[in-house]
C-alpha cells in the first residue's frame, strides 16, 4: 500500500478546510507530531484514527485512499 499516498491525501483535505496540523491533531486527539507523520507517509494511522480523521475533514473514508494501489 502506497502511504505516502493516503498521506497525501490527508494533507489535501485538511488544506481545503483550511486546517492546520494542530488543530486536526486536536481534534483527532493525536499530537502534532503523529499528522506530521501520517502526512509525510511515515506513519499508517489506526482504523480508529482513520475514522476520526475522515469524519473532521468531512469525507467519506474512501476519498482517503484515491491513488493507493
Amino acid at each position: 500500500m502506497n502511504i505516502k499516498a493516503l498521506g497525501l491525501n490527508i494533507k489535501a483535505e485538511r488544506n481545503r478546510k483550511d486546517m492546520s496540523q494542530a488543530e486536526l491533531a486536536e481534534m483527532v486527539d493525536l499530537s502534532t507530531n503523529s499528522i506530521t507523520s501520517i502526512e509525510k507517509g511515515r506513519q499508517i494511522p489506526n482504523a480508529i484514527n482513520l475514522y476520526r480523521i475522515a469524519k473532521i475533514l468531512g469525507v467519506d473514508i474512501n476519498e482517503l485512499f484515491k491513488g493507493i494501489e
